[in-house]
């Protein structure tokens, strides 16, 4: 019993843990913060709406932060640039 118990224990350790979608918040956040910058409530309701399929909670902490002026961590670069190419590819089929 106690083996049984050891190896269920590591075996539940060793499962990566993912992060969950975005929230409600960050979700109305972004298209808050999309709409201020660009005026195009289409678009931004768009790419809102793309965001919560294309990214996690975290990183639409990251996107957001980059939409307000900040810049992405160099190990958020390369998946930045991917995730805004596949919400334009969705929201702008013609960029």
């Amino acid at each position: 019993m106690r083996r049984a118990f050891a190896l269920l224990a590591l075996l539940t350790l060793s499962v990566p843990v993912l992060a969950g979608p975005p929230s409600a918040a960050q979700n109305e956040e972004f298209y808050r913060v999309c709409v201020g910058i660009s005026q195009d409530e289409a678009l931004c309701a768009c790419k809102a709406d793309a965001a919560m399929s294309l990214i996690d909670e975290r990183f639409m902490g990251v996107v957001i932060a980059s939409m307000k002026g900040g810049s992405p961590a160099a190990a958020d670069y390369q998946a930045y640039n991917a995730y805004v190419a596949k919400s334009n590819q969705i929201c702008k089929p013609n960029y």
